[in-house]
């Protein structure tokens, strides 16, 4: 068992640790009782651990660590290093802080007054909200009329509008109309023409001469030709006395004053004077009703 004690002893000094059957004696020699004689150790007043000549201590009680801190030593501060105190200099002062200098201050004071100053001017002289001008219309593309189909004026003669001219627009011998006779098995529009013959009366039919333009198994479409200029020249027809019908490619001329017989024991009108064509100009009925000439059928 472990003790510590401290004191005089018959004018020694005593001071020992260690265990409780050792004790210092005179001129520092200790006595135990492993074998060593021992003197009485006369006791002391002023010790009162020092009983019949021995010497006695209170058992230490061991100091468990329980985590916590010995209530004489001081908490977090204990590792702290305390600053060095050289002679002769005094423990400086807090530091000011930065915010403590005017120079700072004013510059800061400064740089706010200008950003207010800049925001300002920014804000007062922003432009205003101007109303979007107003879309200019699209530009327009003058796109000129088309010019006028001539064949859109002439008569096209159907079932139900037949008439294709008037007694009055074929008086003269020669006078001649264009119009358009509808195909009824086809429904196309075929280019034809009337013709006011010489030496009949204007009210019988037999008087006009209706016949489709187009000639007959070919490409070609036939013209009328009252020039016999034109007929003695281009088509190299010397004995033209009258206007003609004619072939302009392949040179052929109808007469329209003459008859011929087709296989079949078929009159047609328009016989071929020259040229190489295979029949004459398919022809179209006509009837006088009233004072109209009307389209009837074609061939």
């Amino acid at each position: 068992m472990e003790y510590s004690v401290s004191g005089k002893a018959g004018g020694v000094n005593v001071f020992s640790k260690g265990r409780a059957d050792e004790v210092a004696g005179p001129a520092g020699r200790l006595y135990n009782n492993h074998g060593l004689a021992r003197r009485p150790f006369q006791p002391h007043g002023r010790y009162p651990g020092l009983r019949n000549g021995r010497l006695t201590a209170k058992p230490c009680k061991p100091v468990r660590s329980n985590g916590s801190e010995m209530p004489d030593q001081p908490q977090p501060d204990r590792y702290k290093a305390d600053m060095p105190q050289i002679p002769g200099v005094a423990a400086s002062a807090a530091r000011p802080g930065i915010l403590s200098n005017p120079t700072v201050r004013l510059v800061g004071g400064l740089i706010v007054v200008l950003f207010a100053v800049f925001v300002g001017a920014r804000w007062l002289l922003r432009p205003g909200h101007a109303e979007p001008p107003p879309a200019e219309p699209p530009p327009k593309i003058e796109v000129p009329a088309p010019a006028p189909d001539p064949n859109a004026a002439l008569p096209h003669a159907t079932e139900q509008e037949p008439t294709i001219a008037s007694l009055a627009e074929m008086a003269q011998a020669w006078s001649s109309k264009k119009f358009f006779m509808r195909n009824g098995l086809t429904g196309e529009n075929v280019p034809a023409l009337l013709l006011r013959l010489p030496g009949a009366n204007g009210g019988q039919e037999s008087a006009y001469w209706a016949f489709e333009l187009n000639a007959p198994y070919g490409n070609c479409q036939l013209e009328f030709v009252t020039d016999l200029a034109t007929l003695r020249n281009d088509y190299d027809f010397k004995a033209a006395k009258h206007p003609m019908v004619g072939n302009p490619c392949s040179r052929t001329l109808y007469d329209p004053t003459k008859m011929t017989n087709l296989p079949g024991n078929v009159w047609v009108r328009g016989t071929i004077v020259q040229g190489s064509d295979l029949r004459p100009p398919l022809g179209i009925e006509v009837r006088v009703h009233g004072k109209n000439i009307e389209a009837v059928r074609m061939e």
